[in-house]
């Protein structure tokens, strides 16, 4: 067995997917773990049942199934802990109730995903929190936000909808000058690109609903600590009875084994469709970061290893009334394009972008903003697609 995990330590990227999580000779060879259902587990006599003095206790605090994802994700984390949680989410939710109590102050990326920001607005300041957004290009200056009650700095790279990118080294190194914890959505990278806790982040959010899983079919967070702060966060996730169903946890963890083959063909089929839009006259601006001409682009290339299929456009229009109704012709024209929430399935979609609810990096004034995911079809007939919509949005 130890030969067979430093061989895994040193081995490629996508040989770690094919491999990590399971030990087949530990369930008589079988390539896949076995999925376990389990609520009740039953103890051999009273004074084990007094000390839960064995492996598994109850079907909340974890399966074979649930441990041999937790397991391939501290290896691709190179973490300390993980848990798994009903949704991407409750992946936020967790962290943050975790590590603040009332009185405390948080920083929040104003580029943040907007579920997360209801949350910080409702049920954190609910609880006496005091909640501030910051621009998500501060970097270092982020250290001039720090009082002595801020407990906890929430990043986002790139930004959700606008693809803002952040120095995350450079912000976790004046969080942590004032002991406070980092915590960063992920998401978007997944730890194939960007692996956050090399980069000082203490806490690796992401929805396993993305790429993890990879076809639009499950509902997961995972959420993986370093050593300093995985008792914490695994003390809140029991207390709050959060847990993942095994079926959904043996299916993320298939999901993992193609994660690899399928980020590489998202990142070569959007960075393709990114550069057919950018010299359109009816595109004013493409948003992602693999680009040269987006500002973040330079910070981009430094840190992360790659790019995944999810980016947005600006659709240029010289009325701003008329911002809302080419963006509903552009997208009611699309054929293969769906027009659905999420990503990181197999299929391309489309959305409108709402960016009411910042505060400081606010909605761009040259049109609005339309995020695309890009899926596995072939790149030739999305660009079709997309030049339907952009025939429907020129008639508006």
């Amino acid at each position: 067995m130890d030969d067979r995990k430093n061989a895994l330590a040193a081995a490629g990227r996508d040989t770690q997917l094919c491999h990590l999580g399971n030990d087949p000779f530990a369930y008589h060879g079988f390539v896949n773990p076995p999925v376990v259902h389990a609520s009740t587990v039953l103890f051999p006599d009273v004074q084990t049942m007094e000390t839960r003095n064995q492996k598994y206790t109850y079907g909340t605090h974890g399966t074979p199934t649930t441990d041999a994802l937790c397991s391939a994700i501290d290896a691709l984390e190179g973490s300390a802990g993980t848990i798994l949680v009903p949704s991407g989410l409750a992946a936020i939710t967790v962290p943050f109730l975790a590590y603040l109590s009332a009185g405390d102050h948080a920083l929040i990326v104003d580029s943040v995903y907007g579920p997360c920001r209801r949350f910080c607005n409702g049920m954190l300041k609910r609880l006496g929190v005091e909640v501030e957004y910051y621009d998500p290009e501060i970097g270092a200056g982020i250290e001039a936000l720090i009082r002595p009650n801020t407990r906890l700095v929430h990043t986002e790279a790139p930004g959700s909808n606008t693809f803002e990118m952040q120095d995350i080294r450079a912000i976790a190194e004046a969080a942590h000058r004032h002991d406070c914890v980092v915590t960063m959505d992920n998401t978007w990278a997944t730890p194939i690109f960007f692996k956050a806790l090399d980069f000082g982040v203490d806490v690796s959010i992401h929805a396993a609903t993305k790429y993890p899983s990879g076809h639009s079919d499950i509902l997961m967070g995972t959420v993986s600590a370093n050593a300093a702060h995985w008792k914490k966060l695994e003390d809140a996730y029991t207390v709050l009875g959060m847990s993942a169903s095994p079926d959904d946890s043996y299916m993320i963890l298939r999901g993992l084994r193609t994660m690899g083959l399928r980020l590489e063909a998202h990142q070569k089929a959007a960075l393709q469709v990114a550069e057919w839009l950018e010299p359109r006259d009816d595109v004013a601006r493409v948003l992602h970061p693999a680009l040269p001409s987006f500002p973040g682009h330079e910070i981009w290339k430094r840190d992360f290893k790659g790019a995944s299929g999810i980016f947005s456009f600006v659709l240029a229009a010289d009325d701003p009334a008329k911002f809302k109704p080419k963006a509903r012709a552009f997208l009611n024209a699309l054929n293969i394009f769906g027009l659905g929430y999420s990503w990181g399935g197999y299929e391309s979609l489309a959305v409108p972008v709402d960016l009411s609810d910042r505060t400081i990096r606010k909605a761009p004034e040259e049109g609005a903003v339309i995020r695309l995911q890009i899926g596995l079809e072939n790149v030739e007939d999305l660009t079709a697609d997309l030049a339907r919509g952009f025939a429907a949005a020129a008639e508006v």
